[in-house]
């Protein structure tokens, strides 16, 4: 019963506009914004798993904002075998800091930074450890681009909201 008030304002974030998530005015919002390119294989991850996020449709709307992306990786291994001196296991921490701008001006709309922490077990096998090194680098490529992707949509809609909707006319 309290919350009945309050029924009117609160509204999902992905909620159609019409005629389902592709036409809501938040979903051509995201569509609309150009990922630039970061650098390594990380950054790689990231920016394809951001595209994909941000405009899963395959189309190419002209960008009316730039998303720049400056990650930072670092691995640690906090746990020693003592008798061979190796690591059993490693963390790869990963921060990603984000700006979204508007086009062409050059307005900042948002900026933050994401982060993740994924961990990995290490063997003798060389190859074993690459390849879990890789697989936890792409865990965390996902995450961070959701969590970039997530701000972004919170924040355009958010101005969105802001914005009184056009008046059409029915004659």
């Amino acid at each position: 019963l309290l919350a009945l008030p309050l029924a009117g304002c609160l509204q999902p974030l992905y909620a159609p506009g019409g005629m389902g998530l592709d036409s809501s005015p938040l979903a051509v919002e995201m569509q609309a914004i150009a990922v630039d390119e970061i650098p390594q294989r990380l950054g790689h991850y990231v920016r394809n798993d951001l595209i994909f996020g941000l405009n899963g449709t395959g189309s190419q709307p002209p960008p009316r904002y730039r998303l720049m992306v400056v990650l930072r990786e670092r691995v640690q291994t906090p746990i020693l075998d003592t008798v061979t001196g190796r690591a059993t296991s490693a963390t790869v921490i990963v921060d990603a800091e984000y700006r979204l701008v508007t086009l062409p001006d050059e307005v900042e709309v948002t900026k933050g930074i994401a982060f993740n922490i994924a961990s990995y077990d290490r063997f003798s096998n060389r190859f074993s450890n690459v390849r879990a090194a890789r697989d936890s680098e792409i865990r965390s490529a996902r995450v961070i681009a959701e969590s970039i992707r997530t701000r972004i949509a919170t924040v355009l809609a958010a101005r969105l909201s802001a914005v009184p909707p056009p008046v059409v006319s029915r004659y």
